[in-house]
């Protein structure tokens, strides 16, 4: 059995994935992406506001029912360390009149998260694949989903017949 990274391009720990959260609209949901970027210890609390602001500004809805709530650039100070974290609504909620299912919520000082946006990007632009981030039930199948391509399979050569083969 192959084994998973802990994290997707470094910036989503296990703990920070969540398949069951409810919400009763947007602004629930993106306090629920908050708590759980608190609960990793990666912002201060403050940071839910400036993911609220920044929804209020412009919406982080990307389509095929993911919204990516990040915070305000004035925020940045709240970040503790770069994170991602995985929540999914199941009931789904509405967001600005869109069905939304799952979030990633992003904080990030810089711009380390960059590699995970556009390894989501190529997710949701494979239907089959985003069908299958949304409706995942495993954090490694998560994971592996979210990570950067070059972690999500390695190729090595096999010492036995020189041959290159997938891990």
């Amino acid at each position: 059995m192959r084994s998973v990274p802990d994290r997707a391009g470094g910036l989503l720990a296990r703990e920070a994935i969540v398949l069951d959260a409810r919400a009763a609209d947007r602004d629930d949901a993106v306090r629920a992406c908050g708590r759980v970027l608190v609960d990793a210890g990666a912002v201060d609390p403050a940071y839910v506001d400036a993911m609220l602001e920044r929804e209020r500004s412009i919406s982080t809805y990307l389509g095929e029912g993911v919204a990516i709530p990040h915070g305000t650039n004035e925020g940045r100070d709240l970040i503790h360390r770069d994170a991602l974290a995985f929540v999914r609504f199941p009931e789904g909620t509405d967001w600005n009149g869109n069905p939304v299912t799952v979030c990633i919520a992003i904080a990030a000082r810089g711009d380390g998260h960059m590699e995970i946006l556009a390894e989501l990007a190529q997710v949701l632009m494979d239907p089959d694949k985003a069908r299958e981030l949304r409706e995942a039930d495993d954090p490694d199948r998560i994971i592996a989903l979210l990570a950067p391509r070059g972690e999500e399979e390695q190729t090595t050569d096999s010492p036995q017949t020189g041959q290159e083969h997938t891990v």
